[in-house]
């Protein structure tokens, strides 16, 4: 087995195909890297099968308790509730900075995440509100929740763009929304 040597500058003058065919070659075979793919295929018909019919089975749910709801209810354990969803809240929230100061990539998991909690806490804080305490809630969410939600899902769709851009074999014609999952 012979060993070519390119020198920077041959690297240099490379056309941007020309580098991703090299880096092509020069990864290491699907077979090392790649999950199995039963096991691929496994995951995904379980994943896709739970996800559609989790959404087939929603719809029909949501109508029933539409309906079926009262307009008010007194529920047990509602300090419990919110506390217990406060402390996930902190949780994620300290995760995320934790990473961010690591400089994590794992960090858009915690990040997006974060701001999906931050919507669902400014929702609920809204539509539980007595008519009294409705402005505060309001307020909360527009002045800082729904900002802060904002900047934690940006932040972590940010990092996965320039993740998908920065890979060598991204292919520059497709959008890096619209890039393939490799398995």
């Amino acid at each position: 087995m012979t060993i070519a040597k390119l020198s920077d500058q041959e690297i240099g003058a490379m056309s941007d195909e020309e580098r991703r065919a090299l880096i092509r070659r020069l990864q290491p075979p699907p077979e090392r890297v790649l999950p199995r793919p039963e096991v691929v295929r496994a995951h995904r018909r379980v994943r896709l099968a739970l996800m559609v019919g989790g959404c087939l089975g929603l719809i029909p749910w949501m109508v029933y308790l539409g309906f079926s709801l009262p307009a008010e209810y007194h529920a047990r354990n509602w300090s419990l509730a919110w506390i217990g969803f406060d402390i996930v809240l902190v949780l994620m929230m300290a995760t995320t900075a934790y990473l961010g100061w690591k400089r994590r990539v794992v960090l858009l998991l915690p990040a997006f995440g974060t701001g999906m909690l931050l919507l669902v806490d400014a929702w609920f804080d809204i539509v539980t509100a007595d008519a009294s305490d409705v402005w505060i809630s309001l307020g909360t969410a527009l002045i800082g929740e729904i900002p802060l939600a904002v900047l934690q899902i940006t932040g972590a769709i940010m990092l996965l763009r320039f993740l998908i851009l920065a890979h060598p074999l991204h292919d520059p014609d497709v959008s890096p929304f619209r890039t393939r999952l490799p398995f």
